[in-house]
């Protein structure tokens, strides 16, 4: 049988018994654990290790966690998971919107941290999937337009280009991506993360409006971005891929 491998989390964390009390809980569940008190140690460990994830006190002693987070996210992809203060509000805000993946306040159970590295774990590797996959598509066709997701523009047939902002471009790609499926909003968020890291989930309803004044022969009446309402949205046309 082949062999399977552990996810291989880093624990950075000042506090000597929560590193020892993390090593061993999640060893015991099957994960490789490596642990750091500070960013230079967690530096040297990146350096020699491929780390699946990282779980990120923001209070080190002495250091800006902010400023670690920031410089990790810069440099790498690696998923983030915060440890933060109950009442760091601000920080787990800054945190999120500098790209970390999931938060935990301390104090916290181990078992609830546990679930949230496996949930992170699975959505990075889905959304990996989606990427290697999305990479082989060149277009999608649908109606009388064509989206370029390499050029990230979109065309009717007789050739005239449509605008689209980022946003309403990453939210089209995540739709054709998944015709006739209906969709919540938190799937459209993640979904929408293959095209581009930018988050918007307060603002998908505005987003769907201003994209179907774009596409729809009638916005007040959509044939393509249909609403099922209390759930999501879904696109109702046939869609064309090329690769």
């Amino acid at each position: 049988m082949p062999e399977i491998v552990q996810p291989h989390i880093l624990v950075v964390d000042d506090d000597p018994q929560i590193r020892e009390l993390l090593e061993e809980y999640l060893t015991e569940n099957a994960l490789r654990v490596s642990v750091a008190s500070s960013g230079t140690q967690m530096s040297q460990i990146l350096a020699d290790e491929a780390i699946d994830l990282v779980v990120l006190d923001l209070r080190l002693a002495g250091e800006d966690g902010m400023a670690i987070a920031r410089t990790l996210r810069n440099s790498s992809a690696i998923p983030i998971v915060m440890l933060t203060g109950v009442r760091d509000e601000a920080d787990r805000v800054m945190g999120l919107e500098l790209g970390a993946d999931d938060y935990l306040t301390k104090p916290f159970s181990p078992r609830e941290l546990l679930a949230r590295i496996r949930t992170v774990l699975r959505r990075t590797k889905s959304t990996a999937l989606a990427q290697a996959r999305q990479r082989e598509i060149r277009a999608y066709r649908f109606a009388e337009f064509e989206l370029n997701l390499r050029t990230r523009r979109l065309k009717r047939r007789d050739g005239e280009n449509i605008e689209l902002t980022t946003r309403e471009f990453n939210l089209l790609a995540a739709l054709l991506a998944a015709p006739e499926r209906i969709l919540t909003r938190d799937q459209l968020l993640e979904a929408s993360r293959v095209y581009d890291n930018e988050v918007y989930d307060r603002a998908i309803d505005v987003q769907v409006l201003r994209l179907r004044r774009k596409i729809e022969p009638d916005a007040s009446q959509p044939q393509y971005i249909v609403t099922e309402r209390g759930v999501g949205y879904l696109f109702k046309s046939p869609v064309e891929i090329l690769y």
